[in-house]
């Protein structure tokens, strides 16, 4: 994960991608002794991330701004440097961000270094693969979702969570380490490190109150990418890539349809239909296809508009039937 993220240390896992990022948060302000409350959030981290964190958040008294999403349409980097201030203790953005785009960090994370504030990203492991490291833009915190690292969905679950960060932050980061070290025979040995920081030994002054981790998932991901290699990955990376790329061109030729946004992206991307999101997923079903997420659900400016997830598990027949049943729709 260290070598994904750019990072230097990396814990044994989160609950999920949204306790991670909210982690981080807490991590951010132990960082500070509490001095500095503000958290910038941008309004294009997933939903559900923004719900964890305004929950951890009501219980460490932080103010939460940026996050407003009626301001997605025209929210920027430069509209979140704004908001960035002396008492702002993170800045928290996704990459690719939710709707799937990518932007470089670097000047934003300039801008809040130079206040002094830290800047956590929630990454997709896989685009990493592929795409500029947040350790290379300068980031201080990186997180996200393990799910795609060789984990099959199954009626919500199971997630996995990972936190990797700089060692200069080690002390006041969530989670379990390990480390490696030589037993008393002299062969390698992995041990639990730095383990006073956990409340099973500092109860009241542990840097989280987070009592387990996803250790089993954090295996099967590790097992996977010793499977796949640095090279597999990124192929699986390019896969998703190319195939989602195919999928946006072939339904932007669609009438009625097109993508919202111009800004390059990964492997998922904003689609703008005819009609509401939510009968053009019940017209998929229909023909046995599950559609993409109505964004009209968290983002009322996006009523109109689905979230389409192309991945290397999506054949080129698949997306062709999928275009195939859109293009119905726009004859009713």
């Amino acid at each position: 994960m260290c070598a994904l993220t750019g990072m230097e240390v990396s814990n044994a896992s989160h609950y999920d991608g949204a306790t991670a990022v909210a982690e981080a948060v807490s991590m951010a302000y132990a960082q500070f002794r509490g001095k500095r409350t503000k958290v910038v959030i941008s309004p294009a981290v997933h939903p559900q991330y923004r719900e964890t964190l305004r929950t951890y958040a009501q219980g460490m008294g932080l103010q939460l701004t940026g996050d407003d999403p009626s301001d997605v349409l025209i929210s920027n980097l430069d509209s979140l440097i704004s908001l960035i201030d002396a008492n702002t203790a993170l800045v928290i953005v996704q990459y690719p961000d939710f709707f799937g785009r990518i932007y470089d960090y670097t000047s934003l994370i300039e801008a809040a270094h130079a206040q002094g504030t830290l800047v956590c990203v929630a990454a997709n492991p896989t685009a990493l693969a592929l795409l500029k490291t947040p350790g290379e833009m300068g980031a201080d915190i990186v997180v996200g979702e393990g799910q795609p690292l060789g984990i099959p969905l199954a009626y919500g679950g199971p997630y996995l969570g990972f936190f990797t960060t700089r060692k200069q932050y080690i002390h006041k980061m969530a989670g379990r380490l390990v480390g490696e070290t030589i037993d008393n025979r002299g062969q390698r040995a992995y041990v639990l490190t730095l383990t006073a920081r956990e409340q099973h030994i500092k109860r009241e002054r542990a840097t989280s109150n987070i009592c387990s981790n996803q250790g089993l998932m954090a295996l099967a991901a590790a097992v996977y990418l010793s499977l796949v290699g640095k090279r597999g990955l990124r192929q699986v990376a390019e896969l998703c890539y190319q195939r989602a790329h195919y999928a946006a061109d072939q339904l932007g030729k669609i009438k009625g349809y097109g993508l919202q946004f111009p800004a390059p992206f990964f492997h998922e991307f904003v689609l703008r239909c005819p009609q509401p999101a939510a009968e053009i997923n019940e017209h998929l079903l229909e023909h046995g296809i599950l559609g993409g997420y109505d964004l009209g659900q968290d983002y009322p400016a996006l009523n109109n508009h689905l979230l389409i997830a192309v991945t290397e598990m999506n054949s080129k027949e698949e997306i062709d039937a999928l275009v195939e049943v859109l293009s119905e729709v726009e004859h009713d």
